[in-house]
């Protein structure tokens, strides 16, 4: 099965009362908030506030639109699981949401497996491999980099530490939900790297964090 094209096609059955490009931004916004709220156990101001925008964002479907976004994820997991690359990305673009006006268009995944693959570097901090991505869009360039390693006989899952950026939500949206299911240790953040780069202190209701960030699958392996 095209795990990507039969994403499309869920998609385009969904479209009608809203866009294709509408129907996607709310996916992958509910499944990050979902995520995200689901391996938070401090159920704060700002939890609070994610559960209202996911049950806000849902209520705009019928039950068994849902249930398709449901479908949807699980067909992501099965894409990312076969081949570890930018399927968001394929999607957003092969859907024709791309925007030149806006400058909304992601990478084709080929060239960012080849700049992963002349940059990527096996040198380690404290036993890590730390990346900063200032643009990140679906996640395409961490995506590859962790392809690189894996390829390199190293488990990303446990070397490498990022940090992702994007001025749009949906991009940061698109990253968290990918990296996510990647198992991959990041920080996504929205935000302009170049006027308010992350730090200590930044507004904790523009970052995400990981479930293997949070130190999630470390706690199912039972290890610290």
């Amino acid at each position: 099965m095209d795990y990507k094209k039969e994403i499309i096609k869920r998609i385009e059955a969904i479209s009608g009362r809203y866009s294709p490009y509408e129907v996607f931004t709310d996916w992958i916004k509910c499944c990050s908030l979902s995520i995200d709220n689901a391996t938070t156990f401090i159920r704060d101001s700002i939890w609070n506030k994610k559960e209202q925008e996911y049950f806000n964002l849902v209520k705009k479907y019928k039950n068994d639109e849902i249930k398709i976004f449901g479908d949807m994820l699980g067909l992501l997991a099965l894409a990312l699981e076969e081949n570890t690359e930018d399927v968001l990305g394929w999607i957003y673009m092969a859907a024709g949401m791309g925007n030149k006006s806006a400058g909304q268009f992601f990478t084709p995944y080929h060239l960012s497996q080849l700049c992963a693959g002349l940059a990527i570097s096996e040198q380690e901090k404290d036993g890590k491999i730390y990346l900063n991505e200032p643009s990140c869009g679906g996640g395409g360039m961490i995506i590859a980099s962790a392809a690189a390693l894996k390829k390199k006989g190293i488990n990303y899952q446990e070397k490498l530490e990022v940090v992702a950026q994007d001025l749009d939500w949906k991009g940061v949206y698109m990253c968290y939900l990918q990296l996510s299911l990647l198992g991959i240790r990041a920080v996504c953040v929205q935000g302009d790297t170049l006027t308010e780069p992350y730090g200590r202190g930044y507004a904790r209701e523009r970052v995400l964090y990981t479930p293997a960030k949070k130190g999630a699958l470390d706690w199912m392996r039972g290890t610290n």
